[in-house]
């Protein structure tokens, strides 16, 4: 059992601690028969159980409903802890349809969010393109005006989701100016005549990823997110929101790789006694807990601070992300070791675990981009 004292800090409200209970409760009991030999299968799977659980219902806020990021990051951490791609399915509802929460138009809302958090429909966020990651604002990806419509031509990479959801949210140069402020944001379902598939991209740990190849596609006026030009302004207060639930999730593998640390030193025994008798596991035990709560508290800071009524997090966000993601990856390394030869065999949950934590280090926003971040808005910079 995870440490669970965590949910006593004054970050949390009774309803968020009910909500985690729940939901370990819900993941303990549903989600170890998932058959992850197929992924997009998988995905679609863990989907529609996370909508007929209701847990999707977080993911997205219709009318005047407002996102709790404090439960987005519990669920992803919980989540993570038990499944990572239940994680990912979880997060790519929330990531794919942000723009529409924040900035949708009543008729979008209702078009697609019932959908999505009902588990019928899969979203995806399309804004990486092939020469443009973390440099959103170098996007070359156009949208021209075509009587009352627009028509979309370029391509989208590293597309979570790509090739199975039912709409992306597409950013695209509108060019009002050059640069970020040149961006519009678009809602795009997947059957749009022109929206092709173009390559499914493969990782070390399996989740589904795609080139998106956009070729003369036509869309409504209607499909604008939010005001034209004003795109970049859009991604990057979604990003602001669910920066902090990738860290999230980089707790929930560190807790998890923690967990197992632990069962592993005190089961396995060297000349008659625990691994966990040692001094030295002990040192790595300590390190992996404090990393773990440190993460812990960077992350609800950042929500409990925009669920507090801040307009922006970018530094505190910024912070969560790095220190979660890098110190994950430490804990999960030392589970790995602290675990001998069966740390690196297929299978095991520490080495699921050691696929699984190096893309949150460079998924929106690498952790050198973060550091950049955090040195110009603590500089007082932009």
């Amino acid at each position: 059992m995870s440490d669970r004292s965590f949910l006593t800090w004054p970050f949390f409200e009774d309803r968020h601690r009910e909500l985690a209970d729940a939901l370990d409760q819900w993941a303990g009991e549903t989600l170890g028969d998932v058959d992850h030999s197929d992924t997009d299968a998988a995905c679609r799977d863990l989907v529609a159980r996370l909508g007929a659980g209701g847990w999707l219902r977080h993911s997205g806020a219709e009318g005047d409903e407002v996102l709790d990021v404090r439960s987005l990051c519990l669920i992803r951490e919980t989540l993570a802890r038990h499944d990572g791609l239940a994680d990912f399915a979880f997060a790519m509802q929330g990531l794919g349809t942000g723009a529409i929460s924040l900035f949708g138009t009543p008729e979008q809302q209702a078009a697609w969010l019932p959908r999505t958090r009902s588990g019928e429909a899969i979203s995806a966020f399309a804004l990486t393109e092939p020469q443009s990651g973390s440099d959103v604002a170098s996007s070359t990806m156009t949208a021209e005006t075509d009587g009352n419509g627009f028509v979309l031509n370029g391509r989208k990479t590293w597309i979570s989701n790509g090739g199975i959801a039912d709409v992306y949210t597409v950013f695209a140069r509108t060019g009002e100016a050059p640069g970020a402020r040149g961006l519009s944001a678009f809602v795009v379902p997947a059957d749009t005549p022109g929206l092709e598939v173009e390559e499914r991209l493969e990782t070390i740990a399996p989740h589904p990823l795609a080139t998106l190849h956009f070729d003369n596609v036509r869309i409504p006026g209607s499909a604008l997110i939010g005001e034209s030009g004003k795109g970049f302004g859009i991604a990057m207060s979604v990003l602001d929101v669910f920066r902090s639930t990738v860290a999230a999730a980089a707790l929930g593998f560190a807790r998890r790789a923690l967990d197992e640390a632990i069962a592993r030193v005190t089961a396995r025994k060297v000349q008659g006694a625990p691994l966990a008798d040692l001094q030295l596991v002990q040192g790595h035990i300590a390190d992996m807990a404090v990393d773990v709560d440190a993460s812990a508290l960077l992350i609800y800071r950042a929500a409990w601070t925009k669920d507090s009524g801040a307009p922006r997090v970018t530094r505190e966000a910024a912070m969560a992300k790095l220190f979660a993601t890098d110190h994950a990856q430490q804990v999960i390394d030392k589970a790995v070791q602290l675990h001998g030869g069966d740390g690196v065999r297929h299978g095991q949950m520490v080495e699921s675990l050691y696929r699984e934590i190096r893309a949150l280090r460079i998924y929106e926003g690498a952790s050198d981009v973060q550091r950049v971040v955090i040195a110009r808005q603590t500089l007082g910079g932009s």
